[in-house]
């Protein structure tokens, strides 16, 4: 005996597809609108399947936002870093909750007393700019700089009178654990025929000047914290790893952009994939380098900012809730949604982490978050409480983009649309007599303060 998608109740239990009858996908939904609302003698005369498809995917994303029950939920273990990475296809929370060793969740609430901005390079004077000091030396393209600068990248531009701003270009640079050494060039070759076809810049005097290291592109210079410079390290060859010392590989992160002089032509955007002992391996595979030995700068793709650095730090949410209300140390006034030991996180939207309080460190975390349902084939399906909805949904956005249709016509339908989302939410809210009867019996506990 099988239902009607023709499944038997064997194969269903013998399968992993619980569950899956509640729901319609959206291809079924398309095909059963075009077949019973467009046509002749219909409320839609002719509408093509391409706009119903489009309109049928903005109603699931728009009900999925707050009419459909989400449950997608994400666990992790919270690193030392403190930082999740939001899932791919992350809308909004609607919970972050740590989880104890009986499996029970502690809300954790949201602080908007803090935040992880980002931080460019600043001068003594407070301008946007990576200021340095450089030693020029006649008759050379190299320039010495003051110390050691290790997000300094093949490409970056160097802006001083004693530099003509077509030879200024950064196309190769070095180290000796106390200054950076860089070369300038008409531009950054990519090739060894690049290489060779390059016009380098020669200083015209000796002295030691003032300059600016800046973006080509133009966009700011961010300090980073990360950031390390190896030096002299293994030729890349034709394989993606480089070999360094295990003191380097103690400060290389996976995700660091690699950042080498030009003579290895490590690709633009190569970062740092996986690090396996001293064998780090990259994204890019590189051609084999013209010298024996070179120097990498590894530089993290996001710095942390000085107020992220201090909020992390804090030992406790006890500890926190003296900043928000210093009473010396009392705890009156004390705003209640403050006054929590869970845990606190907020959202940095534009690395697309979510930052913990250092409490939560080691902690099991449960995001509970909302997806807009068109991550994947399998994920476009509706409830069969929403299925109603859906369809009024389309029809009311079709005809309200057709022209001459009767205002009155179009009004209707949005009042259908209305009602029957409004339906779909009552039954989908899942109110059950005897569970809301079980809490309304607690209104009538005194609870002593």
């Amino acid at each position: 005996m099988g239902l009607l998608d023709s499944q038997s109740q064997q194969g269903y239990y013998q399968g992993n597809d619980y569950g899956n009858y509640q729901f319609t996908s959206l291809t079924d939904i398309i095909n059963q609108f075009m077949v019973v609302y467009v046509g002749e003698d219909k409320m839609i005369k002719n509408a093509s399947r391409t706009d119903v498809a489009f309109h049928a995917q903005r109603a699931l994303a728009e009900l999925s936002f707050d009419t459909l029950k989400s449950c997608k939920a994400q666990e992790i273990t919270v690193p030392a870093s403190l930082q999740m990475i939001l899932p791919q296809d992350y809308v909004n929370y609607t919970k972050i909750s740590t989880v104890d060793s009986a499996g029970i969740k502690h809300l954790l609430y949201p602080t908007s007393k803090t935040s992880n901005p980002t931080n460019p390079v600043q001068d003594t004077s407070g301008d946007y700019k990576l200021s340095a000091t450089g030693t020029f030396t006649i008759n050379t393209d190299t320039i010495v700089l003051d110390k050691e600068y290790s997000n300094i990248k093949c490409g970056m531009v160097v802006r001083s009178p004693h530099v003509p701003s077509g030879l200024s270009t950064i196309y190769s640079f070095s180290s000796d654990g106390t200054n950076t050494t860089i070369a300038l060039a008409s531009f950054a070759p990519n090739s060894f025929a690049q290489l060779a076809s390059l016009t380098a810049f020669s200083s015209l005097e000796n002295g030691i000047f003032d300059i600016e290291i800046a973006n080509a592109d133009g966009s700011l210079v961010h300090s980073s914290k990360s950031s390390y410079t190896a030096i002299g390290l293994t030729p890349v060859s034709a394989n993606n790893f480089i070999t360094v010392s295990s003191a380097d590989a103690s400060n290389i992160e996976v995700g660091m952009i690699v950042a080498a002089n030009s003579n290895t032509f490590i690709p633009n955007a190569t970062v740092v994939v996986a690090i396996n002992g001293t064998k780090i391996t990259i994204s890019n595979t590189t051609l084999a380098p013209a010298p024996n030995v070179f120097n990498v700068n590894f530089i993290s793709t996001s710095s942390d900012s000085d107020t992220w650095s201090n909020y992390k730090s804090v030992t406790s949410p006890e500890d926190q809730n003296d900043n928000y209300w210093p009473m010396e140390g009392s705890r009156y006034g004390l705003d209640p949604q403050n006054a929590q030991a869970n845990g606190s996180f907020y959202i940095d939207c534009i690395s697309g982490k979510i930052h913990f309080s250092s409490n939560i460190a080691g902690k099991t975390v449960i995001l509970d978050y909302i997806s807009d349902s068109l991550g994947t084939d399998g994920e476009m399906q509706v409830h069969k409480f929403a299925e109603e909805a859906m369809y009024k949904w389309i029809s009311h956005a079709i005809l309200s983009g057709k022209a001459n249709i009767p205002e009155y016509q179009v009004n209707r339908l949005k009042k259908e649309r209305f009602a029957a989302i409004r339906t779909a939410k009552l039954r989908l809210s899942n109110l059950k007599l005897e569970e809301l009867t079980q809490i309304l019996r607690g209104k009538s506990k005194q609870i002593k303060h």
